[in-house]
């Protein structure tokens, strides 16, 4: 197991230089949700307190899902992908490699946005539930991006982020970001907890004195949607890997 860690943590710093650590990738990571978070914004009037948790969903959601779903495709088409499972390395281990990138990238675009929030909006979350709420978010998320990029089993980028935009923005709208869970009709709210951004973002509101759910329930789904996203991930690129060499 440690080996296998150290041989993971191996690849995520190849995909951080390769694939992450690039200026414009880097700008998008911060640019985007800060847009996002502006049109969400304007013309409303919202509290500190709403807007840091949307600001800070946003950006976990989207930088720690931006690069992930193309990386094996990018690999393929690089003819890297070959060369890295002949390599005495498992599959399970490249995967979660490239987890592992995203989870960095995630976390460290994450805290570059949140602090200086927290500090501009007057916000004081509980510092125990916003730290274990986000490693485990952007961890869920980073997690996705294994199971986006298992199929199609293609070495064309953006056959991937065609179906990953669509799977990430109908999460989005459908998380309780625009409109607390609360608020919701009945149907709604059950649509939303299909979402693993759901529940973080009611973590982070439980972070302020809020939160709908039992803050250990947006804990422990957090949890199960990271292992069902990397086991059922893990399981899909089993099955078409000799198809992505065809």
């Amino acid at each position: 197991m440690i080996e296998m860690l150290k041989r993971s943590f191996a690849i995520a710093k190849k995909d951080m230089h390769i694939f992450y650590l690039k200026g414009p990738v880097v700008i998008m990571g911060l640019i985007f949700p800060f847009f996002l978070f502006l049109a969400f914004m304007i013309g409303r009037n919202l509290s500190g307190g709403h807007l840091f948790v949307g600001l800070t969903a946003m950006t976990a959601f989207f930088t720690s899902t931006a690069v992930g779903p193309t990386i094996i495709p990018w690999e393929c088409r690089g003819r890297t992908f070959e060369r890295l499972i002949t390599s005495p390395v498992s599959l399970t281990t490249v995967l979660l490699g490239d987890l592992q990138a995203s989870l960095y990238f995630g976390l460290a675009i994450t805290f570059t946005i949140a602090v200086p929030a927290m500090l501009y909006l007057s916000i004081h979350p509980s510092i125990v539930v916003f730290l274990l709420s986000t490693i485990l978010a952007v961890g869920c998320f980073s997690a996705m991006t294994v199971l986006m990029s298992s199929y199609p089993p293609t070495d064309i980028p953006a056959d991937v982020m065609m179906l990953s935009s669509l799977v990430k923005f109908s999460l989005l709208f459908i998380s309780g970001i625009f409109v607390p869970i609360e608020n919701l009709p009945a149907y709604g709210r059950w649509i939303s907890f299909i979402s693993p951004l759901t529940y973080y973002v009611d973590a982070l509101r439980h972070s302020l004195g809020g939160g709908y759910l039992p803050v250990w329930l947006d804990l422990g789904m957090l949890i199960i949607f990271a292992l069902a996203f990397f086991l059922t991930g893990s399981w899909v690129h089993r099955r078409v890997l000799e198809r992505r060499f065809t």
